[in-house]
């Protein structure tokens, strides 16, 4: 289901920006930053770069894109 809403000219821009970045459409974009502010708003304390980490572990979980953890290592 799609919801008309408005949003200003200056967040289409830099949303159009970004998008071309992160290789996101417009719409993708402003809903990544929905996402991102929601959990930020809901967990004050988790940093941004941890928000994003636990949104990609929930995208791998529900795309059964899963691996084992090893402690210490980095991707």
């Amino acid at each position: 289901m799609t919801t008309a809403v408005r949003i200003t000219d200056e967040l289409v821009r830099e949303a159009k920006i970004f998008s071309k970045i992160d290789k996101r459409s417009l719409t993708g974009q402003i809903e990544h930053w929905a996402r991102i502010g929601k959990c930020a708003e809901e967990n004050p304390d988790l940093t941004y770069n941890l928000i994003k980490e636990i949104l990609l572990g929930i995208a791998e979980l529900e795309h059964e894109a899963i691996s084992e953890y090893k402690f210490g290592q980095q991707k």
